[in-house]
C-alpha cells in the first residue's frame, strides 16, 4: 500500500512540473492576459463609441422633434427617455464584449429590477406621475404654476421630478408624483385674467365720483380689456369704509404690471380728486363718573 501511494505522489508530481514549466506558463499567461486585455479594450471601446452614438442619436431625435412642433415638455421627456434606454443598451452591450453572458444577466437584472422596484416604489410613482404628466399636459414648460406647495416657471418636465424656477429665481425640483397627487394651479393656461381689486373710500364721499375716477383709470389703460368690460360695483359696506370691487380683464402675460400700475393710479387718482382712502378707525367715548354715583 505504501509502495502504491508513493508511486501515484510521484506521479502527481511528474505531472504538475510537467504542466508548470516555465515557459508553458509564460506562454499560458501572455494568451490569457492579451485575450482578456483585448476583451478590455473592446469593452471600452464599445462604451466610449456607444456613448457618442447615443448622445448623436438623441440630438438627432431632438431636432426632429423640433422640426415637427411638438412641445418642448413632451420633446425633453423622451429625449431624455431615449438616452437613458440607448445607454443601458451601450452598457450590455460592452458588458458583453468582456465575455459576460448577457441572456444570463439580462435574467438576473430583470430579478435585480424587480426586487429594486419594490424598494423604490416613490421613484417608480414618480416616473408614472411624469408620464401622465407628459400624456395629459396640465402644464407644459414656460408655464406659471402652483402645486405641491410651491409656485413658478417650468423649465423641464424630467423622467421623475419637474424642474420649476421661482419669481426669486430658486431652482425647485418637485417629485412628479408631488405634483399628480395635489391641486395644480396653472396661471398660463388662458390668454386672460382678471384682477380682482378692492378699493376703499370713506363715508363721506361721493360714490358716484368715486366710480366715475375708477371708471376713467381702468378705461385710460391700453392694456385693460375692452371685452369682457370689466366691473366697478359697490361690493360692501365695511366697518371704516365703503368698499368697492374693481375687476378689469388683460392679457396674462400683463397682469402683473397692471396689477402694480393700477394700484398706485388709484391712490395718485384719490389724492387728486380729494376723495379719502380710510384706515380702520374706533370712536371712543369717555364716560364721566360722578363722585357717589
Amino acid at each position: 500500500m505504501e509502495n502504491g501511494t508513493v508511486a501515484a505522489v510521484e506521479k502527481a508530481a511528474a505531472q504538475v512540473l510537467d504542466y508548470t514549466n516555465v515557459d508553458q506558463a509564460i506562454i499560458l499567461v501572455t494568451e490569457q492576459g492579451m485575450s482578456i486585455g483585448l476583451k478590455v479594450v473592446a469593452a471600452v471601446l464599445i462604451f466610449v463609441v456607444g456613448r457618442w452614438l447615443a448622445k448623436l442619436v438623441t440630438n438627432l431625435a431632438r431636432k426632429a422633434f423640433q422640426k415637427t412642433g411638438m412641445e418642448d415638455t413632451l420633446e425633453k421627456f423622451l429625449c431624455n427617455m431615449l438616452s437613458a434606454v440607448l445607454l443601458v443598451v451601450v452598457i450590455i452591450a460592452a458588458i458583453g464584449a468582456l465575455g459576460v453572458q448577457t441572456t444570463s444577466l439580462l435574467a438576473v437584472l430583470g430579478a435585480a429590477g424587480l426586487a429594486i422596484g419594490l424598494a423604490l416604489q416613490g421613484s417608480l410613482s414618480n416616473f408614472a406621475s411624469g408620464v401622465l404628466i407628459v400624456a395629459f399636459r396640465p402644464y407644459k414648460v414656460g408655464d406659471f404654476i402652483e402645486a405641491a406647495g410651491v409656485a413658478g416657471t417650468v423649465k423641464e418636465v424630467q423622467i421623475l421630478t419637474t424642474i420649476i424656477h421661482s419669481p426669486d429665481n430658486k431652482k425647485i425640483l418637485v417629485p412628479n408624483s408631488q405634483i399628480m397627487a395635489g391641486t395644480i394651479i396653472n396661471y398660463s393656461a388662458n390668454d386672460t385674467r382678471r384682477l380682482d381689486m378692492i378699493v376703499g373710500c370713506s363715508y363721506g364721499d361721493n360714490l358716484d365720483e368715486v366710480r366715475q375716477v375708477l371708471n376713467e383709470l381702468v378705461a385710460s389703460d391700453e392694456r385693460i380689456l375692452k371685452d369682457p368690460a370689466p366691473t366697478i360695483e359697490v361690493v360692501a359696506l365695511a366697518d371704516s369704509s365703503v368698499n368697492f370691487v374693481v375687476r378689469p380683464w388683460v392679457n396674462s402675460g400683463d397682469y402683473w404690471a397692471v396689477h402694480f400700475h393700477l394700484h398706485e393710479q388709484v391712490k395718485k387718482r384719490f389724492d387728486a380728486a380729494g376723495l379719502n382712502i380710510p384706515f380702520p378707525q374706533r370712536d371712543v367715548h369717555v364716560y364721566q363718573q360722578r363722585p357717589g354715583s
